[in-house]
């Protein structure tokens, strides 16, 4: 119906639209995506990038001696020849050379930026997957099974991360290497990935467990249970729907602590070791901070930027999806 003339039409707005409203009114959040998405474009075609720059960040790939572009002998023994830190800034190489490999460093960054939010979103996608399922059937079943999923849930929480992850990272990477180049990397890989989804998703299966408790008792799954509709029905088309604020808000916190947690576990020699990541390049550069403070200072500024920014957004989405907020 038309409303009387000189009166505004009032159109009706769903809570997800409302958020995302917000969020495009809040100039933080604005920013931090903007960054984001520079970030993941710069690593999801850094290969065309380096090709376009004629940059190589990779050993097998170098189409030149290492012996070509490194001083061997006296005070810069292992140190570039071309650019920082021995000698001023080049266009051919904006962030010098590593020294002792010759690979350009803004390669090497980009690989390795490429590899730490190809991890951290499949990890942050799979954990979020298991968390989600486990913390449905836990919060909708009653009775042994509610119980015998969060004892596992807090069985996981009161397991240290960390010596879990030294314990578990040769194990798969014996389990999975078929003894090449290739397959060590792709041990690593998925190691590294099966290690964090391991111990990643169960903050999530409690929250989704808390929110199906408080949903599982309105009148709309009642009446549901009433008419017979299947329990997966109710799980995946009547609660889930109504759980998408705090599953976002669970995947825009989950994806930097990810990020971190990959470059924590790389610098210590538990995550990547053959290809680059953004923690293997603070784990290579850890060495020449006195002699060349520019090759461990680009990843880290690096990291800082993307996980600060990724906090920053992940704290906006959070304050957007709450009604109790305002910014």
């Amino acid at each position: 119906m038309e409303p009387p003339p000189g009166e505004k039409k009032v159109a009706g707005k769903s809570p997800t639209r409302i958020a995302f409203d917000r969020l495009r009114k809040d100039k933080v959040a604005v920013v931090c995506t903007i960054v984001v998405i520079l970030l993941v474009i710069a690593a999801a075609f850094a290969p065309l990038i380096n090709k376009m720059l004629n940059i190589y960040g990779e050993a097998s790939s170098l189409p030149y001696s290492p012996t070509d572009v490194l001083y061997f002998g006296g005070p810069n023994n292992g140190l570039p020849n071309v650019g920082p830190p021995v000698n001023g800034f080049t266009a051919d190489h904006p962030l010098g050379l590593s020294p002792g490999q010759g690979l350009d460093n803004l390669a090497r960054l980009l690989l390795g930026l490429r590899t730490s939010l190809l991890i951290a979103t499949l990890a942050t996608v799979i954990s979020t997957i298991v968390g989600v399922v486990i913390g449905l059937v836990a919060g909708f079943s009653r009775g042994w099974l509610d119980r015998l999923l969060m004892f596992t849930t807090d069985l996981f929480l009161s397991f240290p991360f960390i010596l879990g992850a030294m314990a578990m990272a040769p194990i798969l990477r014996a389990r999975f290497n078929d003894e090449d180049i290739d397959g060590l990397g792709r041990a690593q890989l998925i190691a590294l990935i099966v290690i964090l989804v391991f111990f990643g998703w169960m903050g999530l299966a409690r929250l989704i467990r808390g929110q199906v408790l408080s949903l599982r008792e309105r009148e709309f799954i009642q009446a549901a249970q009433v008419i017979g509709v299947p329990t997966r029905q109710i799980l995946f088309k009547e609660l889930l729907p109504n759980m998408v604020a705090p599953i976002i808000v669970s995947i825009s916190l989950s994806l930097p602590a990810f990020v971190t947690a990959e470059a924590g576990l790389s610098y210590l020699g538990i995550g990547l070791t053959g290809q680059p990541s953004l923690g293997q390049t603070i784990f290579d550069a850890q060495n020449y901070f006195e002699v060349y403070p520019l090759y461990l200072w680009a990843p880290v500024v690096t990291i800082t930027i993307l996980v600060l920014a990724l906090n920053l957004l992940g704290d906006a989405i959070r304050d957007a999806f709450d009604p109790k907020t305002r910014r």
